[in-house]
């Protein structure tokens, strides 16, 4: 349900950045930082309000809802989504590999695109929006990556789907459960122990032929 403004509980600072462009980009990043804490429920346009320095009121002002708000913040930058395109590039005997570090790199940096992917993780188990989102964002990058799975579409689609997964398990442990272990371990070990794996899944082996 969209978060409506209560203008009676408006936090002390008022006020407008200078540029209108300016503060909207504050705004979002904000809410880039709140979403990626608290998830989709738990954020608040007062809290996102305080963190961007701006009144409530303002906020509502560049959008009406906090679905419409969340729907803004969801946008994924294209180096992000080049880093993890490039991993399908080049030889499939180090596609697992290739794929588990671009993954986890853009999943788990530093980067605004790392806090925009765990909000919309986060926010995907409780809000259709999200979810759908979370979809069409996989469903896009697997799209990119099916021709380098051979001429069977429907085999190709079902073994980057399940890669997608083991990825996405990975990350709902490490950075929304916190696994102990998992969470602390250094991101090049999880590449280690991952990798074969996935290329199992993306390439297996041929049997072969007789």
């Amino acid at each position: 349900m969209a978060e409506q403004l209560e203008t009676r509980e408006s936090p002390a600072r008022r006020g407008r950045r200078p540029g209108r462009n300016t503060t909207r980009q504050a705004v979002l990043d904000a809410a880039r930082r709140q979403f990626a804490a608290a998830g989709f429920k738990g954020t608040t346009i007062r809290a996102i309000a305080a963190d961007a320095g701006v009144d409530a009121a303002l906020v509502m002002q560049f959008f009406r809802t906090k679905d419409e708000l969340f729907g803004a913040v969801m946008s994924i930058s294209p180096e992000a989504l080049a880093c993890i395109a490039g991993a399908f590039s080049g030889p499939l005997e180090s596609v697992g590999e290739r794929a588990v570090r671009a993954y986890l790199a853009v999943w788990e940096g530093d980067q605004p695109d790392a806090d925009a992917l765990r909000a919309m993780l986060r926010g995907a188990v409780s809000n259709e929006q999200a979810g759908a989102q979370l979809r069409e964002f996989i469903a896009a990058r697997l799209s990119e990556g099916l021709q380098h799975f051979g001429s069977d579409r429907h085999d190709a689609a079902l073994r980057a789907a399940l890669a997608s997964s083991m990825l996405i398990g990975i990350t709902v442990g490490r950075q929304i459960v916190r696994v102990p272990v998992l969470a602390d371990e250094d991101r090049e070990e999880i590449v280690r122990r991952v990798a074969p794996a996935l290329q199992a899944v993306l390439a297996p082996p041929q049997s072969p032929t007789r």
